[in-house]
């Protein structure tokens, strides 16, 4: 069952505590530490190679007061509902008991004792920086103040771009395919150094970022613009790069999702992807960012649930195979680093075995760290009385909880782990980070299609400008939406430019409605959005064209719309429709920005998908 003792830690923790790491905390952390026959009188050894021993040392001796049940918890990350782990609002207590059988984040530690947290913004986590801060704190404290109380991994997807779980006032970068456009490692490290800066600073220690897959696949639903791009050698580069950015401010980086989910059709989330490289593929494209992420110094790896007969011919998901986390991941990569599953809530893995399964499963295919599965009481106990029927021993949690214990002692979060506002306000969204930001994606918009000299446009003589097109809702924490903000960003730039959201699949009345308000403009910027040969979003643009108005296309999400747009002589990728983006976007296309991106991925041709339109590397510029 659960622990739900209620004693008291005998180890006193002071109250004012920061980031910097505060006396309390400290003191109270090296009384933990010091347990253990021998280590206390050993701890005066000066010498580096004695000192890494002993701290492993400290770190097992931990592992050896914890209870089987305490060692089932410090195995799982879990969602939690609410902006405080003490005292959510009424909704997210009710969202909490039907989910998890728990009120808050606290109640939730001291049942399952739990090692980590992931942070959603849908579970109204991160509302604010500040508020982000004190949850931070009050779930550490929650898990700091239980018997044998351990430092907990804080983690949330915060890749930039279109997959974002803490929003402005924080600083957002462009995305991973745009930072492929730019194709620099320095801005690729810079991202991470600041990102996880800010992180850190709110409380969050681990980040499941950077995305690792080569993205190979146009019509993969799921990676797409997450990946740096189709080229294995640069997404390896900029892979290593932004991870030493991240291990550079004390974040733990995450490379995922392995062994590879850039050749899919299938979305892991609602479905079972196959992938069908060869091996002889794999170690040329899939496995060739992984290696440099381990080469690097990378601190977890999040695993994927994809089957990939080549690597496995079981049938079952990565996340739940030891050929692959074992066999190749361990044994023939050299990795004995933290493993985290992608979330055992999606269909990928839950298509082959049950709930209770998975957990069990994935720990003897090589897991450390287990994920939101969809009940934490099903897999808890699962776990539980696996080890308790021989089916798993204590030694093998052991071994996981070992690398948990190395990462958080790595991490520093054993010398202080609590939060302060003035950390906040120093660190989150500040002037110079936010300008980087700007900077950086400016070197990232591509210019994809450029007839008659079409861009920039001219503020002079063109200086009315309608913004038409796709509306997708905004990636988390940006302004949006994407019409208002290109809008917004033109009229900055010297243009009356006016926004009129069309959507993805607009109507013909809604095209009628466009057309029409394109008489009264000097030339029309249209925002697509994964445009198919189908899609209404190719009519708009045809109709526009028809007019003989001068029009931009400008694809806000995936670069391979220009296929589709035969007629436009002016197109641009800016790769995700965050402000930041679009803002770049914006001044490329007034002509204050030269654009300078170069495709990170080839747009095949609509009509003949075996050949290329434009290669890899492709991008004009004025």
């Amino acid at each position: 069952m659960p622990d739900t003792s209620t004693g008291s830690d005998t180890s006193k923790r002071g109250t004012g505590n920061t980031g910097g790491g505060g006396g309390g905390a400290r003191l109270s952390r090296r009384t933990v530490l010091a347990a253990g026959a021998g280590i206390t009188a050993a701890l005066t050894v000066p010498t580096t190679a004695r000192a890494a021993t002993l701290d492993e040392r400290r770190l097992k001796a931990l592992i050896s007061r914890m209870s089987l049940q305490e060692k089932v918890g410090q195995l799982f990350v879990m969602r939690v509902y609410g902006a405080s782990a003490t005292a959510p609002d009424q909704a997210d207590i009710d969202a909490n008991l039907s989910e998890l059988g728990v009120r808050t984040a606290a109640e939730l530690i001291q049942k399952y004792r739990v090692g980590g947290i992931i942070y959603f913004t849908w579970a109204h986590n991160t509302q604010n920086p500040h508020q982000i801060a004190e949850l931070s704190n009050g779930i550490q404290k929650a898990s700091l103040d239980r018997p044998r109380g351990l430092p907990m991994l804080i983690a949330t997807d915060q890749e930039h771009g279109a997959v974002c779980r803490v929003g402005e006032p924080a600083t957002l970068f462009p995305g991973a395919m745009a930072i492929g456009a730019g194709g620099s490692t320095a801005d690729a490290r810079t991202l991470g150094r600041i990102s996880g800066t800010e992180l850190r600073a709110l409380g969050i220690n681990q980040d499941y970022s950077p995305d690792a897959d080569v993205n190979v696949n146009p019509a993969n639903p799921v990676i797409g613009v997450r990946s740096f791009g189709a080229d294995p050698a640069a997404v390896a580069e900029l892979v290593a790069a932004e991870v030493k950015g991240y291990q550079s401010a004390r974040v733990a980086a995450t490379a995922k999702h392995f062994p590879g989910h850039g050749d899919t059709a299938v979305d892991s989330h609602y479905g079972f992807p196959v992938i069908t490289h060869s091996r002889e593929l794999w170690e040329k494209l899939d496995a060739v960012p992984f290696r440099s992420a381990i080469a690097a110094g990378i601190d977890s790896i999040m695993t994927a649930h994809i089957e990939f007969p080549a690597l496995d011919d079981s049938g079952d998901p990565a996340t739940l195979s030891e050929p692959i986390l074992t066999g190749i991941l361990r044994g023939e990569l050299g990795y004995d680093g933290v493993v985290i599953t992608d979330s055992l809530g999606m269909e990928g893995v839950r298509t082959k075995y049950g709930d209770d399964r998975v957990p069990v499963l994935a720990l003897k295919a090589g897991v450390d760290q287990l994920l939101n599965p969809p009940s934490i009481d099903t897999a808890w106990n699962a776990v539980l009385t696996a080890v308790q029927d021989g089916e798993l021993t204590e030694a093998r949690l052991d071994e996981s909880i070992l690398r948990i214990l190395r990462l958080k002692s790595r991490l520093g979060l054993f010398d202080g782990v609590l939060v302060d506002r003035k950390g906040v306000d120093h660190a989150v969204g500040t002037k110079s980070h936010l300008a980087t930001a700007d900077r950086i994606a400016e070197r990232t918009t591509t210019l994809l299609v450029n007839e008659g000299g079409t861009l920039p446009l001219n503020r002079h003589t063109q200086p009315r400008l309608l913004v038409v097109g796709a509306d997708p809702d905004s990636p988390s924490g940006t302004t949006g939406p994407p019409t208002g903000v290109l809008a917004a960003a033109l009229t900055e730039a010297g243009f009356t430019a006016t926004a009129l959201p069309t959507g993805t699949s607009p109507s013909a009345a809604t095209i009628d409605q466009a057309v029409a308000a394109a008489q009264d403009a000097d030339a029309v910027v249209v925002g697509t959005y994964n445009v198919s040969a189908s899609s209404s979003q190719r009519t708009l643009v045809d109709r526009l064209l028809a007019t003989g108005k001068p029009v931009v296309a400008l694809a806000v999400r995936n670069p391979y719309d220009v296929a589709q747009l035969p007629g436009v002589r002016a197109c641009l990728a800016s790769y995700c429709w965050t402000d930041v983006e679009l803002r770049a976007a914006a001044k490329v296309i007034a002509g204050r920005v030269k654009p300078r991106g170069k495709l990170p991925v080839p747009v095949q041709r609509a009509d003949d998908p075996t050949k290329v339109l434009y290669p890899i590397g492709h991008g004009l510029t004025y």
